[in-house]
This record gives structure tokens, sequence and C-alpha cells, in this order.
């Protein structure tokens, strides 16, 4: 059993704890604010962007845009894995990292002898895949500074990629913020670009469209920007997951160590009383002892 010093240094040690994993709770939800409210702010830019796309892609013509082309045989596929840079934030990083490895050990099944590039994003998928070959390209240290400027690069390198040849689909991985409480990891298909279920639903009531200027220079204005707002959405949304997911755990772990306390208070109050219990019984004895003399 505990003594009572090592118990009161228990009590102590945890109560520290607490007290740091509360800090960090309110460091995230400072974040989390700031987080949120870029994603709310992007999202209907970039959905409102895709639904234009997906209009222009169903559009009667004769033209097809290299983006849209889906290849007969799917040969390489280029997944981007998007983590987070940091760690205490429960499980947002295994739930990622077990569904890339899901989706890579799906494609091989689906497509016996198909090539994988890996582009992990975050410094914990750039360590997870630090051993594996399918890296092609790594991106760590991301959200220490979130710029666009790094979802510029990673689309470019998607769509040179893709116009090359070298990649016959490109796919993103990453955590989509729904609410403090819950991220979902999500699977969005970059390259090539399909169009919406939305979209794809009212393909028999679409329109025909008069381009001007025509609809091959609308698309080459257009799809770069897209390609662009659909890698930094991904980026954004993944950062405020995060940023819920760290608040959420540093709740628990304070709430937890709070509970530890309680614990081991009563405990210690127990060891406590019972050793002045004994003190008083030692006293007693020995008092009884001389008076018998």
């Amino acid at each position: 059993m505990a003594t009572l010093k090592e118990t009161r240094t228990r009590i102590v040690s945890i109560r520290n704890t607490s007290k740091i994993t509360q800090a960090m709770r309110m460091v995230a939800a400072a974040k989390l604010r700031r987080a949120q409210d870029a994603i709310t702010a992007a999202r209907p830019y970039a959905n409102q962007l895709q639904k234009i796309l997906s209009n222009l892609a169903m559009a009667e013509t004769d033209f097809v845009h290299p983006y849209f082309e889906s290849r007969e045989q799917l040969r390489t596929v280029m997944l981007i894995v998007v983590t987070s840079d940091r760690g205490l934030c429960g499980g947002f990083n295994t739930n990622i990292l077990r569904a890339a490895r899901e989706r890579m050990e799906q494609l091989r099944r689906d497509v016996p002898g198909i090539t994988i590039q890996l582009v992990p994003v975050g410094r914990r998928a750039a360590g997870a895949f630090k051993q594996s070959a399918d890296v092609v390209r790594s991106f760590p240290d991301v959200f220490t500074g979130l710029n666009f400027s790094t979802a510029l690069q990673i689309s470019t390198m998607a769509s040179d990629a893709f116009l090359a040849g070298t990649v016959d689909r490109v796919e993103v991985l990453h955590s989509e913020f729904v609410s403090v409480i819950r991220q979902d990891v999500n699977a969005m298909q970059l390259l090539p670009i399909a169009p919406s279920a939305e979209t794809s639903s009212s393909r028999a009531s679409a329109t025909d469209y008069i381009f001007e200027p025509t609809r091959a220079e609308i698309l080459d204005a257009l799809l770069p920007q897209y390609l662009n707002m659909q890698v930094w959405r991904s980026l954004l949304d993944s950062n405020a997951a995060e940023q819920a997911a760290r608040m959420m755990a540093m709740e628990n772990a304070t709430n937890n160590a709070r509970d530890l306390i309680s614990s081991l208070q009563l405990i210690y109050n127990r060891e406590r009383q019972a050793a002045i219990t004994k003190e008083m019984l030692e006293i007693v004895g020995g008092a009884e002892a001389l008076s018998g003399k």
C-alpha cells in the first residue's frame, strides 16, 4: 500500500497535469474559433464553384477538358493523406492513417499491380509513412503556419502529374469538420473531376450553354482555381477538425484527472485517518502499560 507521502505526491502531480490540460483545452478552443470561421467562410465559394464546373462538364459539346477525362485503365493513383503536425488530439490522426491504409489495401485488391503514390501532408503522416517506398513527396509542418501557398504547391503537383499521364487518379483523404464533437474522415476524388451527385441526378434536365468566350477558355481559367480551392478546403477542414479533437481530448483528460484526484484524496484521507488511529492506540496502549506498573 502506498504511503501518505507517495499518495500526496501523486495528487500534486496529477493536479499539475490537470492545469496543463486545462490550459491546452483553452488554447485549442481559441484556435478552433478562428479555424471554424475560416472553413465556414470557404465552404460556400468551394461548393458553388464545384456546382458551376459540374454544370459545365455536363454541357452538350464535343470538347472535353483533360481534367474531366477518366482513364480507361487505372494504373497509378496518387493518395494525398492529410493529418496534423502535433499529437494530443485523441484518435484524430489514428483514424486518418487507418483509413489511408485501408484505402491502399482496397486499391491493391481491386486493381492488382496498381501503383500508389503517397503524398503525406502534416508531420504525423510524414512520420507514419517515412519508411514507405510509395512516398513521392512530403509536406510536414504545414499547420504550424497554414498558408494558401501550400495548397497551391499540392494542387500544382497533382495536376501536373495527372496531365502528364503519370497518375490516373488523385484522391485526398482528410478529416472533415462537422461539429465540435464530430469529425469524419472524408475521401475526395480530386482528379479527374467527377460531376456531383446532385448534378448527376438532374442530368436529364440539364440545359445547353452559350459560352462567351469559348468553353475551353472558361474551363482553363476556372479549373486551376477549383483544384486550389478544393485542396485549401481540405486543409482548412483538417485544421478545424484537429483543434476540435484536441479540445475534446484535453477536456476529457482534465475531467479524468479531477476524478482521479478525488479518488486519491479519498484514499489519502483514509490512510491518514488510519495512521492517526494507529498512533492513538499506541499512545493509549503505552499509557495503560505504564499505569499497570
